[in-house]
């Protein structure tokens, strides 16, 4: 191993533990619930906290586009991991409701910053040719942050009696990750071109056809994770006769599928093309989002929930990718827009809705269909361009 090649993984070890404190932001989905039962929430109030986390993807992200051109990318990163070590700490010693709300508002601010300013600091470090399969690698230590805090959170219950054990295990994690990045040398980038770069001009990249292309491309692998994850156990409700809490392994199914799909893409787009990879997963997850839409078998279900999730996992990190290394003057503005898309997923739910209200449940899944069928295009284009 050369002594280049030995700095810039030293270099990378820290940045890639960062993507664990991304991860962090989906103890709010678990926190909800004792929440609700800690201040005696209505469900309308209850279904509210997560807002205060994902609402600000779409204020802050091109803000902070423009914060990484004033600052960098490295510093930019160490705010958005400080700022998220703040909000888990105020609730463990501050336990109010509105000191609560206020967290998760940081936290989602934090979270917001850290997506935006993270996967260029990557792309900064990384190869173009690795690059895909590192943000993937990213993807999958967010995913196991995600798996642990419940896992966490509950051993704090049965052990101590108190859930918010885990802000302090989460918040130390943090400053930990603080704390290494910080004192690891990372040249500025230096072919950012900063000159032009404000909210309009940010938002006119969206006239770059490829780059609202690929805008769009975002918004729907994250409105298929939201669908995936929202109306896969009410199928298997509706098919198979399950119980609320049984049909819930059809997230669970999903989301380990995720997982591992991350891990094995993370090894395999180090040795294939990425639009090749993403264009053969999606041709496999088509006839998957068919058989939710037609079929009943019980099996049969199981394993077209397992497909999609494997075939879906690397979709995000594959169009991110492409998205640094299109315009890489302007990474820092495309950056904010691939992740004001994960706002804009949230379009995708209530279509859903829709179409599940008017013609059933099951061809709900074609609007899922339709989605990945637009990105299998996405990956054409992708394919001609490299």
């Amino acid at each position: 191993m050369t002594e280049n090649k030995s700095n810039t993984i030293k270099i990378l070890i820290p940045i890639l533990f960062s993507f664990f404190v991304m991860g962090m932001v989906d103890i709010v989905g678990l926190s909800t619930n004792y929440l609700k039962k800690d201040f005696s929430l209505d469900e309308l109030t209850s279904s509210i906290i997560p807002m205060m986390v994902f609402f600000w993807f779409a204020i802050f992200s091109i803000p902070t586009g423009l914060l990484m051109n004033r600052i960098g990318r490295k510093k930019t990163v160490l705010l958005a991991i400080l700022i998220e070590c703040i909000s888990l700490i105020l609730p463990f010693f501050f336990y109010d409701f509105y000191v609560v709300i206020f967290s998760f508002a940081l936290l989602g601010i934090g979270n917001t910053i850290l997506q935006v300013s993270l996967n260029p600091l990557v792309a900064s470090i990384v190869h173009d040719s690795k690059l895909a399969g590192t943000l993937t690698f990213g993807q999958f230590i967010k995913a196991v942050s995600s798996f642990v805090g419940p896992i966490i959170a509950s051993m704090a219950v049965k052990n101590y009696g108190d859930w918010k054990l885990i802000l302090p295990v989460f918040a130390i994690t943090s400053l930990i990750s603080f704390v290494w990045l910080y004192s690891v040398p990372i040249r500025r980038e230096e072919n950012v071109d900063t000159k032009q770069a404000s909210f309009g001009n940010t938002l006119g990249l969206l006239k770059d056809s490829l780059i609202l292309q690929m805008f769009l491309g975002i918004l729907l692998i994250v409105g298929i994770d939201v669908c995936m994850n929202v109306n896969t156990p009410q199928l298997l409700e509706q098919r198979l006769g399950f119980t609320t809490d049984d049909a819930t392994l059809g997230s669970s199914l999903y989301f380990g599928a995720r997982t591992f799909g991350a891990f094995l893409g993370s090894v395999l787009l180090l040795k294939i093309n990425p639009s090749r990879f993403m264009k053969t997963n999606m041709l496999i997850a088509i006839p998957a989002f068919l058989m939710l839409m037609f079929l009943s078998d019980k099996w049969l279900l199981f394993a077209a929930v397992f497909i999609i999730g494997l075939t879906c996992a690397n979709v995000f990190s594959i169009i991110f990718s492409v998205a640094m290394q299109y315009r890489p003057q302007k990474a820092n503005e495309i950056s904010s827009l691939m992740i004001m898309g994960v706002a804009g997923g949230a379009v995708v739910t209530p279509l859903v809705g829709v179409v599940a209200k008017h013609f059933g449940l099951g061809i709900s899944f074609g609007v899922l269909l339709l989605s990945a069928a637009y990105i299998y295009i996405l990956s054409l284009k992708f394919e001609k361009k490299s």
